[in-house]
């Protein structure tokens, strides 16, 4: 029989309240438990109190007799150094997607093409006013390449 130390869940619509039970993995959810071991109730604040119950004592004994803890509540342990943390790492969930990446593309092509541009527009001795106006011009037409992907 594979034991889980999980949450079942009570309470009504949109208030939940959550039972920390030890239960056959196959048995539902919010049905048949072999012992009920703590609650934690999400709706209070993090500093409070009655947030979280847990008898450390219990859940450490079905730990040794080859109970296994879900995500939650093995966070919960680990925050009461009862077991060692899991140490999560999935480097593709920070990338962006397909379509972000194209407009990143895009807008670094626009400003690649502005400073082409005004390097081009070198000024010369007669246009000394258009000197200084080419690098803004530039600056300009970069900033709005990449103001047009935040919209």
């Amino acid at each position: 029989m594979a034991l889980k130390l999980r949450l079942s869940r009570g309470g009504s619509k949109k208030r939940p309240h959550y039972a920390i039970v030890v239960a056959d993995s196959r048995s539902p959810r919010d049905g048949r438990f072999i012992e009920k071991i703590g609650f934690y109730n999400p709706m209070l604040p993090k500093d409070h109190v009655d947030r979280l119950r847990l008898d450390l004592d219990k859940a450490k004994a079905w730990i040794g007799k080859g109970a296994i803890a879900t995500d939650r509540v093995h966070r919960f342990l680990s925050d009461a150094g009862v077991v060692k943390a899991i140490a999560h790492n999935n480097p593709q969930k920070a990338q962006p997607r397909k379509k972000a990446q194209e407009r990143a593309k895009a807008a670094a092509d626009a400003a690649a093409k502005a400073v082409e541009a005004a390097k081009e527009a070198k000024p010369t001795e007669e246009t000394g006013a258009s000197a200084e106006a080419a690098p803004d011009e530039a600056a300009k037409a970069a900033d709005g390449a990449a103001g047009e992907t935040k919209a």
